[in-house]
């Protein structure tokens, strides 16, 4: 995780990163479900993560994204395609996965793409944003997340 250049400091990306940390003890324990052989806990956990990436991804791509496109166009439209992939696997998790042999494997594999997708970002997007956005385009993000708002409470100052 990044924690050498100091966009944590900004209450953007601090949040963007919690969700990140969330995510990631999800997937952690979507693994151990698969690994019990537990399909339905792991469509549990799959809603959970995506509960969590909704709001999560209108921040990126409705207010970081598009004021890094101009910058890094190519490596914006990855991560948005990215997106789209993940979505569409944990979107199976509503409908008929347990008829799906296929669905638990590929929920895993495209955990496994979450994971390095969550690293893409954390290690570059972040800190690039970090050197790159004015006051104003953080604004800009900063009120994509007062709309959406996230599913990941707050930490108090003290935790």
């Amino acid at each position: 995780m990044c924690e050498y250049c100091g966009c944590r400091s900004l209450t953007a990306i601090d949040e963007l990163n919690r969700e990140h940390d969330t995510v990631v003890n999800l997937v952690g324990r979507v693994c151990d479900a698969h690994r019990d052989g537990s399909v339905t806990r792991m469509a549990e956990l799959a809603r959970e993560i995506a509960a969590v990436l909704g709001p999560h991804t209108q921040v990126e791509e409705g207010g970081l994204f598009p004021e890094m496109a101009a910058e890094f166009p190519e490596k914006i439209a990855v991560l948005e395609a990215e997106h789209r992939r993940i979505e569409a696997v944990l979107a199976e998790a509503d409908g008929p996965f347990l008829a799906d042999p296929t669905w638990p494997e590929r929920l895993i594999k495209t955990l496994g793409l979450l994971r390095e997708h969550i690293l893409k970002e954390q290690d570059g997007v972040f800190p690039a944003a970090l050197a790159v956005l004015d006051p104003e385009q953080w604004e800009a993000v900063e009120a994509v997340r007062a709309r959406v708002g996230s599913r990941v409470p707050a930490t108090s100052p003290l935790t």
